[in-house]
Formats: structure tokens, C-alpha cells, sequence
């Protein structure tokens, strides 16, 4: 008989790997972010999300409560639960930066399958140390959590397309099922993967794009039932939907169209109301509604701006001095600025494959998606993901050569696009550095008023 050898370790040469090296420098450095942020408090939003610490184990963490309906469920759960067993905020924050250094696998799994070894590397160091996710890793906004659901479940739609596995399919329908959980906007974009899985390449698969989809359906479903019976009403996932596409469509005030929504009573009736109403103000406005929302919502997705910076200009962080804001700015903003023109220039030289097709699907949809409700620079973000891969897709170099003219011209008109979109809030954000008249829609003091 022959004794079974234990397992062997893997090869320190793989310990050392780029994606280790990297998956561990973006871990630290969100860990890091946790300790020596300087103080600050929830604030805005983020005290709307932590209600979650007391209503859910009020509720025995029953799904049969008033809440969560206007939001969907997942994050308050996560937080919920977190904060039961360890008692704290601060363990909230660790588990996140922990969560949010996922992302930085899949991406580099990603760059790997659509660009290669080089591109996987670089777009798995923007994912590693951006600024902006390392700030989110520390605060309490959904996004730390759907970026790595969405992401993972990208890839692993990628890896059902190159193996036809099955398995792989129905993964992915559970992880883009608590994506949607996380936050409903990918509940309309999920069908660009699964359709792209069925009949995207040579070889028709359309059982792999009806497994990615009908499991994202059955994660999904019990918390439709569970509206249904709490409720009676059909609401997919969550009420917020309607509010965010009536505000966005509306030819109102934030204040006016709340004012509007809050004078019917019942969080269903409030939901129907309103998505009646979006669906009738987007019917009027036809037929230059997409026109109209291109250029009005387009600079709002694009902006020079981060939640990260609201957060000093509304006094989060005490008061802070005008250098320090400037300070601030830059480590947060050029990264953006950089990545998007990179963007720009790598869709200019790029070679269109049937991978890159899913990302630009699903960059493109879910960009529309957001351009018919309205823009912020906070939901740009579950997207940073593709822009970091587009990006690093310039290290690899077999970009498209033929018809040089052509791709000249591409990118003249992609630079000046882009350079509408970010106009706007550059001079808000002049404004913000003192440098011109600050913006009047703001409502806060300015951190560095004009000398």
C-alpha cells in the first residue's frame, strides 16, 4: 500500500507572482486608508445605508420588514451582519478593503483573456491603487460590493465563452444575481452578457447565455416573491428605480419632484406613481429625448468631481484648508483624467475581437442605462473596471494598424467629445479651487473662497 503525500505548497515563484504582489499591495493599501484616514463621520447617504445596523436585527433579520424596499437588499444585509457579530464600524471598513481587493483579480483575469499577460498586469495595478476605490473601501456606499460581484461575474461570463462551460455560465448568473441584489441597474444590463454568451462567436451557444440568465433569475426571484407577499405589488428588486427615473426626466427641481413623490402616500403607490411619471415625462420629450439627456446627463457620468471631494467641501473630514483640497484633487482626479483619455486612444487603435465586444457592450449599456435616469461621477464607477482594461489594453501591441486615417479621425472625434463632456465640471471644479466663481448649485461654503 502507498502512502497518500500531503499537498504540496505552491512555488514561491507564485507567491511572487505580479498578480499576488499586486492583489497584496492593493489589500494594503486599503488597509491602510482604514487606519489613517482622518476622522470623520457617515454623512449624506451613507447614515441612510447604516439605519441597516439597527432596523434588520430589530426585525430578527427577517426579509419580511418594511425594510429594505427603496434600496435593494444585500448591502444593508452585509452591513447588518457584520456589525452583529463584530460590533463596530471599523470592521465594516476592514471587510470591505478586504472585498474591494478582489476586484483587482478580475481584473487582471480580464485583461488577460482579451489583451494578454502585459495589459492584465497594468490594468491590475489601476485597479490595485486608484484613489477613488481605496477611499470607497473606507465608507458606507454599495459600490465596494457590486464592483466585485459585477466584475467577477464579467469574467466569468468571458471564461463560459472561451471553454463553453456550464458550470462557469451558471456562476455567473449567481454572481451578476447578487450584483443585482447589491444594486438594480444591472438587472437591465444582464441580458447584453447572456445574449452575447448564446450567440456572440462561430458556434451558437444558446444554452450557456439561458443558464447565465435564468440563474440570475432564480437568485433574484425569492426577493421578488418576498416583495410580492410584503407588498402586493410586482417590484423586481427594489422602489428606488422610479424616483431616479422621474428625477431624471422631469423638468423640475430635486426639491419639486420630491415634493411630488412624497404627496402620495405608501412606498408602493410612490413607486408606481413615479415610474408612471418618468415613462410619461421621456414621452413627451420624444423625439429628442436621448439627444437631450446625451448632452445633459453624458457631463454628470464624466465630471471632474468625486464623492471623495464632496465629502471635504460638506465638512465630512472638519475644516479643511483650501491646499489640502487642492492636494486632495489631484490624487483623485488626475487618475480619472488619465484613465478616460487613455480610454479614448486605446478605442481609437482598437482591435475589435469577440471578447471586446462583451466589455463594450456592457460599458456602453450600462452608460446609457445611466444616462436615461441621470449622471453623477458616482455611478460612473461601477464601470472604472472596463476603463482600466481599455487603458492598459495600450501596453499590449497588437493594437489595429490598417486604415491609419480612419483611426486618426476616430480619435479627433473621441478627444473632442470627451473634451465637451469634462468642460462643465472643469470650471466647477475652478470654481471649487477658488480659481473662478464657485458654483452656485452646491449650497456649501467653499473651501477656498475667491482671494
Amino acid at each position: 500500500m502507498t502512502e497518500t503525500s500531503p499537498p504540496s505548497l505552491p512555488p514561491a515563484r507564485a507567491l511572487l507572482s505580479p498578480l499576488a504582489l499586486l492583489w497584496a499591495g492593493g489589500l494594503a493599501a486599503r488597509l491602510a486608508f482604514v487606519v489613517l484616514e482622518p476622522a470623520t463621520a457617515p454623512i449624506a447617504d451613507e447614515t441612510m445605508w447604516l439605519m441597516a445596523l439597527r432596523r434588520i436585527p430589530a426585525a430578527g433579520f427577517s426579509p419580511f420588514a418594511n425594510y429594505p424596499i427603496f434600496h435593494p437588499p444585500l448591502y444593508p444585509y452585509f452591513l447588518a451582519a457584520i456589525h452583529s457579530v463584530f460590533g463596530s464600524l471599523a470592521a465594516i471598513k476592514i471587510a470591505q478593503a478586504i472585498l474591494g481587493s478582489l476586484l483587482v483579480p478580475a481584473v487582471y483575469r480580464i485583461g488577460a483573456r482579451l489583451f494578454g499577460t502585459r495589459s492584465a498586469v497594468a490594468a491590475a495595478a489601476v485597479a490595485a491603487f486608484y484613489p477613488e476605490l481605496i477611499w470607497y473601501a473606507a465608507h458606507f456606499w454599495c459600490e465596494t460590493l457590486f464592483l466585485v460581484l459585477f466584475w467577477w461575474a464579467i469574467e466569468r461570463v468571458l471564461a463560459a465563452g472561451a471553454s463553453s462551460s456550464r458550470r462557469a455560465a451558471v456562476l455567473a448568473g449567481v454572481l451578476f444575481g447578487l450584483a443585482i441584489l447589491t444594486r438594480e441597474t444591472l438587472l437591465y444590463v444582464m441580458p447584453v452578457a447572456a445574449l452575447w454568451l448564446a450567440f456572440a462567436g462561430p458556434v451558437r451557444r444558446p444554452a450557456l447565455g439561458l443558464a447565465v440568465f435564468a440563474t440570475t433569475l432564480a437568485v433574484v426571484a425569492p426577493w421578488t416573491v418576498r416583495n410580492q407577499i410584503q407588498f402586493g405589488a410586482f417590484i423586481p428588486v427594489s422602489t428606488g428605480g422610479g424616483l431616479n427615473l422621474y428625477q431624471g426626466n422631469a423638468d423640475l427641481s430635486r426639491g419639486e419632484v420630491y415634493d411630488e413623490y412624497y404627496a402620495n402616500e405608501g412606498k408602493v403607490e410612490q413607486y408606481q406613481w413615479a415610474r408612471a411619471a418618468g415613462l410619461r415625462a421621456i414621452w413627451k420629450r420624444q423625439p429628442m429625448w436621448i439627444f437631450e439627456k446625451v448632452r445633459d446627463e453624458g457631463p454628470r457620468l464624466a465630471e471632474i468631481d468625486s464623492l471623495a471631494l464632496i465629502h471635504i467641501r460638506r465638512g465630512a473630514y472638519g475644516a479643511a484648508s483650501c491646499r489640502t483640497y487642492a492636494g486632495v484633487s489631484a490624487i483623485v482626479l488626475l487618475p480619472w483624467l488619465l484613465v478616460v483619455a487613455a480610454s479614448a486612444l486605446a478605442l481609437s487603435r482598437l482591435r475589435l475581437s469577440r471578447e471586446t465586444a462583451l466589455l463594450l457592450g456592457i460599458l456602453g449599456a450600462y452608460l446609457l442605462l445611466h444616462i436615461a435616469t441621470h449622471g453623477f461621477s458616482r455611478y460612473r464607477l461601477p464601470v472604472l473596471p472596463a476603463f482600466f482594461v481599455l487603458t492598459a489594453s495600450l501596453f499590449d501591441g497588437d493594437c489595429a494598424s490598417g486604415r491609419p486615417a480612419a483611426r486618426r479621425g476616430l480619435l479627433l472625434f473621441l478627444m473632442a467629445a470627451l473634451g465637451m463632456l469634462l468642460a462643465p465640471s472643469a470650471l466647477d471644479q475652478l470654481g471649487h479651487l477658488g480659481i473662478l466663481a464657485p458654483p452656485a448649485y452646491e449650497g456649501f461654503a467653499p473651501v477656498c473662497p475667491i482671494p
